[in-house]
């Protein structure tokens, strides 16, 4: 079975247990963001990752382990609250077989959130930046094949364009993923900035591909959960990424439900 038969597949699951024939939006909620998804408004349907063909429960505290349909602004939202990440060692089709199934279940939109190191301190923890590109670290891409696929405008210059029009304030960034676990030296950092990244993490870019390669048009939305290492010369720790998150859970959820209706 190819990964889009598999996609397809967990996609009519899907569509069984929600009762939802095709959904219009996707969002994959990231470390942090789990907070602001209750300004969303209470899925109609809610099923577990582990009931659909391909996908695991998960491995990260601050995610769960639940996909959820719910109408928003006249559309139909498809609410990822976990991903699984690179760095778990169950290969890049599984990372990004949410995206894929997002795509067959009729998604043509889908916002990619994460939570992330910022390298320019006047983003105080709490701050959301728009990806305006990206810098993939991990040496991999979920495109197999000769299949030359297209990233200039990899996230959308329109939807960057309709989400300053909804909140004036937002800054953007390029943001640039390493395969993790571990968090990244001051060195590394340092590369980072010298190369033009302006935020740095651990998912998102490999999503973003296998998006664009299934036709969605993407929006990534990072929410900097601290300064990146060396900048502050504070240690860093997962449990910071999940505090910023619920601090920020109001503004977040505001920012949300202003732009998914939008889409």
């Amino acid at each position: 079975m190819t990964p889009q038969e598999q996609a397809q597949e967990a996609a009519d699951t899907l569509a069984r247990l929600t009762g939802v024939e095709r959904h219009d939006v996707a969002l994959v909620l990231g470390s942090g963001w789990l907070p602001a998804a209750a300004a969303l408004g209470e899925p109609s349907a809610q099923v577990a990752t582990t009931d659909l063909p391909g996908f695991s429960a998960p491995a990260v505290q601050g995610h769960a382990g639940t996909i959820g349909s719910l109408e928003l602004g006249g559309r139909r939202l498809l609410l990822f609250g976990t991903r699984t990440h690179y760095y778990e060692g169950k290969g890049v089709a599984a990372v990004v077989h949410p995206v894929r199934t997002a795509a067959a279940a009729g998604c043509r939109t889908i916002v990619l959130t994460n939570g992330c190191g910022g390298l320019r301190e006047t983003w105080s923890p709490g701050t959301p930046v728009l990806i305006r590109d990206h810098i993939n670290l991990t040496s991999r891409s979920p495109v197999e094949g000769a299949h030359f696929v297209d990233l200039t405008d990899l996230y959308s210059s329109r939807l960057r364009a309709m989400c300053r029009e909804v909140e004036p304030s937002l800054d953007e960034g390029v943001y640039v993923q390493f395969p993790g676990p571990h968090y990244e030296t001051p060195a590394e950092i340092e590369m980072v900035r010298r190369i033009g990244g302006d935020l740095v993490g651990m998912s998102t870019t490999l999503e973003a591909i296998a998006a664009r390669e299934a036709g969605m048009e993407v929006l990534g939305i990072s929410l900097v959960t601290n300064l990146a290492a060396g900048i502050s010369g504070e240690p860093l720790d997962h449990a910071e990424v999940l505090e910023a998150g619920r601090a920020a859970a109001s503004r977040m959820g505001d920012l949300l439900t202003r732009i998914v209706p939008r889409l």
